[in-house]
């Protein structure tokens, strides 16, 4: 998928961007679950959610390819909404995005921080997400996909960190939304030449990827409804599932009640905040220990962006509603 010379620009243009961010492996959480584990905080990025490297990439892409562009129109359940708001109004483009009925509050009040124009429309991500397709042609607007070689390639200066600093991780665990994660740490993994196994992982109520991975063709699920909200997609990307169908050791789903005990875990080990899909390979990993026993792993904590009333309801023992 990419070079390691297209990897490494990518890095050197992300890291002029924000500095890298830091892998820690937690004795607490070590303790725990019996392993060696390494956790990528992608919580500590600019807008707390890996996704924000994938739009410097893509935006600096788009102003070299399509110089008289306006602005951009997207569809989101925040994080990528965020990424591109932030790097779309710091070059002097708007930001048009679209994002479901019920999505979080606080992801739509960032996003307006970071100067985009957010719509709601929808029941879900996949219906935003036909909208904002729909008007970015009626208005002349470029489309930011979910899934894009330029967002992937940002997205993989992450995993060139963690495993320019960790080689030797037997496996590492990465949440699938629309794939852009797990899709750039198979092909950093590939371009570096290591043996590091990749696994991803879904959520129990959102299992597209999963189910069409075991099918070996693209499958729709009816509904995606998780307080994972980046991992709630009913409609699988082709494009990422090509890669991560045959790039991935195996796809794990977690129950909503594993994610908010694996973010309850998150807090009392490190004292870090995880949003649902952040906590989700840890949930995996927790799922998987025996397996993974004797192992070093890795696990991305791809972003920290729960809404306040969740994050109440997890730590006093419950789970959320989606």
């Amino acid at each position: 998928m990419f070079s390691i010379n297209e990897i490494e620009d990518a890095a050197a243009l992300v890291h002029r961007h924000m500095p890298p961010t830091p892998q820690y492996s937690w004795p607490l959480i070590n303790r725990e679950l019996g392993i060696e584990t390494w956790v990528k905080h992608e919580n500590h990025t600019p807008t707390g959610a890996f996704k924000v490297r994938g739009g410097i990439t893509f935006i600096d892409w788009l102003k070299r390819s399509e110089p008289r562009a306006s602005g951009i129109c997207t569809a989101t359940r925040g994080n990528h909404g965020q990424s591109q708001a932030r790097a779309a109004t710091a070059a002097g483009l708007k930001a048009k995005i679209y994002v479901p009925e019920g999505n979080s509050p606080e992801k739509n009040a960032a996003m307006s921080a970071f100067g985009a124009e957010v719509i709601i429309f929808g029941k879900d991500f996949d219906e935003a997400r036909l909208e904002a397709m729909r008007v970015a042609e009626a208005e002349g607007l470029a489309v930011v996909p979910p899934f894009h070689r330029e967002l992937a390639r940002g997205v993989a200066t992450y995993a060139y960190e963690l495993f320019s600093a960790q080689p030797e991780l037997d496996t590492v665990y990465v949440p699938i939304g629309c794939g852009s994660g797990i899709c750039s740490t198979i092909a950093v993994r590939d371009a570096l030449g290591l043996r590091t196994k990749v696994v991803g992982v879904v959520s129990t109520e959102a299992q597209a990827a999963k189910l069409s991975v075991e099918a070996g063709r693209l499958i729709e699920t009816e509904s995606a409804r998780t307080f994972a909200d980046g991992m709630a997609v009913r409609v699988p990307v082709q494009a990422a599932f090509d890669i991560y169908s045959t790039g991935a050791e195996r796809i794990v789903a977690v129950s909503d009640d594993e994610v908010a005990e694996a973010i309850r875990t998150y807090f009392r080990c490190t004292h870090n905040v995880a949003e649902g899909a952040g906590a989700a390979p840890l949930a995996a990993l927790q799922q998987e220990k025996a397996r993974m026993a004797g192992k070093r792993v890795g696990v991305i904590l791809c972003g920290g962006n729960i809404d306040t009333d969740k994050l109440i309801t997890v730590m006093q023992g419950g789970t959320p509603e989606p």
